[in-house]
This record gives structure tokens, C-alpha cells and sequence, in this order.
């Protein structure tokens, strides 16, 4: 399907959390027809995500290291910038780019097939789980705290349980004894 047909096919569907991932799978396409990797889904977009649109956001942030070449894609799609954000005015969705590359190569993410041989990349729900927690107790955000607890509960059984640990005990993030906390509350 050519780009035309995508955008029109993301104007007509209903679901905005669908409509995002669309958008990000059509990116991701025309920065692959340019040789590079595409971005990944971080932030509340991806909160969204795994939350199955229990929390929403109306913006999509992405982590990618190529700026100039991202830039570049957003323009030909339709999108302008204004400020931090890429604003496409007729399909009423915004980009942010707030994050050059997550923190980590062995980063897990999560690929997901978006149809239309389309196809984007998450944050691993881990490192999700990790942010979130980061903002509720450094932030004192609750609804991210809210989130890390419900995300733990939805995924308990699938979470890479080491890797959780072994980043929540890290200094940047000190935020191992939290995590405890709510694993004791959710402990199956």
C-alpha cells in the first residue's frame, strides 16, 4: 500500500491508539526505504500501548538517535514542527522526539504488526514499568504510580523479573525497594 493510501487509511480508523501505531508503523516503513532502523515507541504512547488504551495520551514520543533523517520523513508525510513537537494539522497528531535512544543496547522492546505490512517497535514493557516508577517517586506523579501497579499486575507472569531488578537497583534509578512493594501486592 503506497503512503497515500496509509494516511488516508489512518484518517478513517476510529481508534486513536490504533490510528498512532499506524503512524509510527508508515515512519518506520519510510525510514527502512532510507536504509536506517525505526524509532521506538517510549513514553505515554507506549503506556497506552500496554495499558490497552486504559490510559491515553494524544501524542506519540518516540526515541530516535537520527534526527535530520526523522526530520526529513515527518515533512514528507505531512507533519510541521512547531517547537518540540512535529504536528500533522489534517490527521490531528503530534510527534515528540524526546529521547535520542534508550539507555540501553540490550534494551528489550516489543515488535508489533500493525497490518498493511506495517510494523512498530515498543518499549519493552520492563523499561516502561521502570519509567513509570521512576516518575512516581522522583516526579510524585500517581498515575504513574497508579500505572506501574496496574502494568505489574496485567504482565506479572511475562515480566523479565532479573532484568527488572537489576535495573530498578541501579543508581539512576534506586527504585528496587518500590518495586518490592508493589510485587508484594501483586504477588500471584
Amino acid at each position: 500500500m503506497d503512503t497515500f493510501k496509509i494516511l488516508e487509511m489512518i484518517r478513517n480508523t476510529e481508534s486513536p491508539l490504533r490510528r498512532q501505531l499506524l503512524m509510527v508503523g508508515l515512519i518506520t516503513r519510510l525510514l527502512k526505504e532510507k536504509g536506517k532502523r525505526g524509532p521506538i515507541i517510549i513514553g505515554d504512547c507506549a503506556l497506552s500501548y500496554y495499558s490497552r488504551e486504559v490510559y491515553f495520551t494524544t501524542d506519540i514520543d518516540l526515541a530516535y538517535a537520527e534526527r535530520g533523517t526523522l526530520d526529513s520523513v515527518l515533512k514528507t508525510i505531512g507533519f510541521q514542527e512547531k517547537g518540540r513537537y512535529w504536528i500533522h494539522e489534517g490527521l490531528k497528531m503530534a510527534i515528540e522526539a524526546p529521547a535520542s535512544k534508550l539507555t540501553e543496547e540490550e534494551a528489550p522492546v516489543e515488535i508489533v504488526e500493525v497490518g498493511e505490512g506495517l510494523q512498530c517497535t515498543i518499549i519493552g514493557i520492563e523499561d516502561l514499568i521502570i519509567d513509570r516508577m521512576n516518575a512516581c517517586k522522583h516526579w510524585k506523579s500517581e498515575i504513574d504510580c497508579e500505572m506501574a501497579e496496574l502494568l505489574v499486575n496485567r504482565y506479572y507472569t511475562d515480566l523479565d523479573w532479573p532484568y527488572l531488578e537489576r535495573k530498578s537497583a541501579k543508581l539512576e534509578n534506586d527504585i528496587l525497594s518500590e518495586l518490592g512493594e508493589i510485587k508484594s501486592r501483586v504477588q500471584r
